[in-house]
């Protein structure tokens, strides 16, 4: 079984399953949160991954420090996705603004 942190997935499961146009899922067996057939956010280890337009990826890869390029499985960093790495689940809550833009990017490129 995949290792990830279950009060992650609480805390984004609140905050993303009450919008309806996000469903959850699963991605390389870690819980997921897919807009339409596209992968928005999903859990990954300690992390949680976030598909974002290049240049606000780019943004939080240079000025946030819980954020680092997303390469689960050990693969090369995804384009266009960044982790966000938390010890605190409810930390998760200040990244509202971001899990949004993530599934708005998503409906504007289905």
């Amino acid at each position: 079984m995949p290792k990830f942190n279950p009060d992650h997935k609480t805390v984004l499961d609140e905050m993303l399953l009450s919008n309806p146009v996000v469903r959850s899922g699963h991605m390389f067996g870690y819980p997921a949160y897919y807009v339409g057939k596209k992968l928005a956010i999903c859990h990954f280890e300690d992390g949680v991954g976030v598909k974002l337009p290049g240049e606000k990826a780019k943004h939080l890869l240079d000025h946030d420090p819980n954020v680092t390029p997303f390469q689960p499985l050990g693969r090369p960093p995804m384009r266009e996705w960044v982790q966000i790495n938390l010890a605190v689940s409810d930390q998760l809550l200040a990244y509202q603004t971001v899990f949004e833009e993530s599934i708005q990017y998503l409906l504007s490129i289905q």
